[in-house]
């Protein structure tokens, strides 16, 4: 029998996906808060630690600014697509207040929650081609708008040894003539690592030195501990100013996740560029939402420091827990409200007839047998790693690594 002939590759007017959103991996960590969300709802005694939301509910006073503007018959209407005028000023004292550097609220876009301010700063600044350093551990979102822009994202990884932290000597290995943007994510998705004042402005004077813009994404800058200190990427290079666009918003902070509000700031030609594309994109965010996010900026910071304690409790909980199994190397992450164990170690053993190779299977292994979603390290870079958030109860915190704790000791 003569082999079947070749199939011809699908041409454009056959091809029902274009390549290039075809090419979109799903967000790993969405895709496992799902998961575990609907084994909760078939009745399963799922723990979630897959999330990066706070369990608390957003602070009184921003959810009656929002009732106060529903009723409001003004903001049931079109707003600037580039934000609320006193949402934008209520940014630039923000920035002022926090990170000690002026800008003017004509040089912010607020955007419909971090993710879009991710996607549009990468879309106004990159050409097909352009290459992005991103250290890692990543978050999973920062290479698919690098690509989805058209530009090819160039992973810089540092291990559990760097305490997930790179370096310039390793960003100048990675530099190219292509080499466009270096983002930069302090304190860190996933691994809850803070760079130290003196390391980021090493990293902003290199920048800087050989023209490569930053994109800095702050949204974790009121979540660190034991003495670390968020730096703002400009505060520590104020000569940056030009080639640079902050990330921010109100979900992390202010346990906002569900109110899509966040922001870029940036030089006022990229900021402008961004705003024309949101015009046709999105126009403006939500106007209660913008109403909200006004009474979360211009409020006191009580309420954050509240849930920063709390974290700060969970976190140490976790930490210690997970250092007791064998095989795991556990840092104490010093910001956001991540662990980012490494779990080379527990690799190759068995668990109850299953012998896991990578950390996407000793992921599965663990919700398998153990009713516990955590995120396996290839959704952020390398295998051979898993993030936990402990943004969640005590109690189930507690519960869920207990879990882990038990199953693994079988190995």
């Amino acid at each position: 029998m003569s082999a079947p002939a070749p199939q011809p590759a699908p041409s454009a007017s056959t091809r029902r996906v274009s390549a290039r959103v075809g090419g979109i991996a799903e967000s790993a960590t969405l895709a496992v808060d799902a998961k575990a969300k609907a084994l909760k709802a078939a009745g399963r005694p799922v723990i979630g630690f897959g999330a990066g939301e706070p369990d608390f509910p957003t602070p009184d006073y921003i959810v009656e600014a929002a009732v106060a503007a529903a009723r409001n018959p003004a903001n049931h209407r079109y707003s600037p697509a580039g934000g609320l005028p006193a949402l934008k000023e209520a940014i630039a004292a923000k920035t002022l207040r926090d990170s000690g550097y002026e800008v003017s609220p004509a040089d912010v876009l607020v955007t419909n929650g971090g993710k879009q301010a991710v996607y549009q700063a990468f879309a106004t600044l990159l050409d097909p081609g352009d290459e992005v350093l991103l250290p890692g551990p990543y978050w999973t979102t920062y290479p698919e708008a690098i690509r989805l822009a058209g530009g090819v994202p160039v992973e810089v990884i540092a291990g559990v040894d760097q305490g997930y932290k790179v370096t310039v000597d390793q960003l100048e290995s990675a530099r190219t003539p292509r080499t466009k943007v270096l983002l930069f994510c302090s304190p860190s998705n996933p691994t809850g690592a803070v760079y130290s004042p003196e390391q980021t402005a090493e990293i902003g004077r290199w920048a800087l030195e050989h023209g490569i813009w930053v994109v800095t994404d702050e949204i974790y800058e009121h979540l660190t501990y034991d003495g670390a200190v968020a730096t703002p990427m400009l505060s520590a290079v104020p000569q940056l100013a030009d080639t640079t666009v902050v990330l921010n918003g109100v979900a992390k902070t202010y346990a906002m996740t569900g109110w899509r509000v966040g922001w870029l700031v940036g030089p006022s030609d990229v900021v402008k560029a961004a705003t024309n594309l949101q015009s046709h994109l999105t126009s403006n965010v939500a106007n209660v939402s913008q109403h909200a996010a006004i009474a979360a900026l211009t409020g006191d910071l009580s309420a954050v420091a509240a849930m920063r304690e709390a974290f700060d409790r969970r976190r140490r909980t976790m930490v210690s827990m997970l250092a007791e199994i064998d095989g795991v190397v556990i840092p104490a992450p010093e910001g956001a409200f991540y662990a980012y164990p490494a779990v080379d170690g527990l690799l190759g053993r068995t668990y109850r007839g299953v012998t896991p190779a990578t950390s996407a299977e000793l992921a599965a292994l663990l919700l398998d047998q153990a009713e516990v979603a955590v995120v396996p390290g290839e959704a952020f870079g390398p295998s051979g790693y898993l993030r936990l958030s402990y943004a969640l109860g005590d109690a189930d915190l507690a519960e869920g690594v207990g879990r882990i704790q038990a199953l693994l000791a079988e190995g």
